[in-house]
């Protein structure tokens, strides 16, 4: 099965310039905890909430500073002929939950871990990739 069939494809992006307030208030009003970053035409980065608290918050950068300055840029990204366990291999690797699906530099669509857990509940790809990734946190907080 090919990562198409459970990507997400309407992702909303956020451009560079927008302050990091207006990014958290664009989380909340979409429910989601990353939002990827464009300039319209290709894939910039990623900012998730977690880059909000600690390089935002945490590191005393004002909330009406440019996302740019928080933003995730060196990201992993798949392709859309990769297939589902290609990418649960992927993000297991990285320890990464949300898996950006990009052609020609631009985004096409994301993958989450719960895209993963919901569509591919007889397999093991979410319960690895969430095992790899849970490790990883774990080792943050010690």
């Amino acid at each position: 099965m090919k990562i198409t069939d459970i990507m997400t494809t309407d992702v909303e992006t956020c451009a560079p310039e927008m302050s990091i307030q207006e990014i958290a208030s664009k989380m909340l009003e979409l429910d989601v905890g990353s939002i990827p970053i464009s300039d319209g035409k290709r894939l910039l980065g990623i900012v998730t909430d977690r880059d909000i608290v600690i390089r935002g918050i945490a590191s005393q950068i004002s909330l009406d500073s440019p996302v740019s300055q928080i933003l995730t840029s060196e990201m992993v990204t798949g392709t859309k002929d990769m297939s589902i366990e290609d990418a649960a291999d992927l993000m297991a690797e990285h320890q990464i939950r949300r898996l950006p699906i990009v052609e020609n530099d631009q985004l096409v669509g994301i993958v989450s871990l719960g895209d993963l857990a919901v569509r591919d509940q007889t397999d093991d790809n979410a319960s690895l990739v969430l095992e790899e990734v849970s490790e990883s946190e774990d080792t943050e907080l010690h």
